[in-house]
């Protein structure tokens, strides 16, 4: 049985830390498997989660050009770190830092793809994130998500990066300012 989608609600779930949310989908993006962790945050019992497509956690505020990008890459064998907004049974809302590892068979097929989540780590690269999808996700309402790929792709171009080495970048400034603020806080009591 398909869960019904719930009605995005503006209460955030806080992803501890210290934990890793753990899916593992066929090639298709059908969940065939989820750890305790993702079962809590999301609110999906197992037996809810496995046997649906992995968008069942897609919150509406995530531009598809994101998941079109994504699922460009990793079926190029290629990893994606993305940072998303991902959507709980209850409607609530979570964000995370998500890696994968791409799983073949036998004859070099993919398999499967096994999503790592983490917390994403502070506050300014949602400062950053929300600003660019709100943006992709505005001009994939008026004109489509082809535009909207093609406007991230500039965007990205302009940088001079890929969306990969966007991420690394903003995780780089984040830990950069972790640390500036653990000097302070270590010379001003």
């Amino acid at each position: 049985m398909i869960p019904t989608r719930p009605t995005p609600t503006g209460k955030e779930i806080r992803v501890p830390k210290d934990m890793t949310l753990i899916t593992k989908t066929d090639h298709r993006g059908v969940i065939t498997y989820c750890n305790e962790a993702f079962t809590r945050i999301s609110g999906y019992s197992e037996q809810e989660a496995t046997g649906q497509k992995h968008s069942i956690i897609r919150h509406p505020d995530m531009p598809k050009a994101i998941f079109y990008l994504m699922w460009k890459t990793i079926k190029k064998r290629q990893n994606f770190t993305a940072i998303l907004k991902n959507m709980a049974k209850n409607g609530d809302h979570y964000w995370v830092i998500t890696d994968f590892r791409i799983e073949e068979d036998y004859s070099g097929s993919i398999k499967s793809y096994v999503a790592y989540r983490r917390a994403v780590p502070c506050e300014a690269i949602r400062n950053t994130i929300e600003p660019l999808y709100r943006e992709l996700l505005d001009i994939e309402k008026t004109a489509g998500m082809e535009s909207s790929y093609r406007y991230l792709e500039n965007f990205l171009e302009s940088k001079g990066e890929d969306y990969n080495e966007f991420i690394a970048e903003l995780l780089h400034s984040c830990t950069f300012t972790m640390k500036i603020k653990g000097l302070f806080h270590k010379i001003i009591p």
